[in-house]
């Protein structure tokens, strides 16, 4: 089992930036692949951003060259970083775990989800 902790959320004016952090339990972090979803009041859960274990990564074209996800192995954790962020991008921003290998783009292929932080951002 798997338990991941989002925090890093908050609210931040139009151009600002956010550092979401996803902290992981258990000792097979290195073997998962992580990604972050977000999802708008009345929009479907989507993909922003994922890295697989060997640190392949995907962005979705609404945040290229504003996000950068990473991983800290030792640490167990995953990072967004955001920035030059847009009204759009207001969500609640969820952080989750699979096995499979690549970067798989669909909710059910991941394993492990964690309770979403709330990223609000002002125009």
């Amino acid at each position: 089992q798997v338990q991941l902790v989002e925090s890093g959320g908050g609210l931040v004016q139009a151009g600002g930036s956010l550092r979401l952090s996803c902290a992981a339990s258990g000792r097979t972090f290195s073997r998962f692949g992580m990604a972050w979803f977000r999802q708008a009041p009345g929009q479907e859960r989507r993909l922003v951003s994922a890295i697989s274990w060997s640190d392949s990564t995907y962005y979705a074209d609404s945040v290229k060259g504003r996000f950068t996800i990473s991983r800290d192995n030792a640490k167990s954790t995953v990072y967004l970083q955001m920035n030059s962020l847009k009204p759009e991008d207001t969500a609640v921003y969820y952080c989750a775990a699979t096995r499979a290998s690549g970067i798989p783009g669909r909710l059910y292929d991941y394993d492990y989800w964690g309770q979403g932080t709330q990223v609000t951002v002002s125009s």
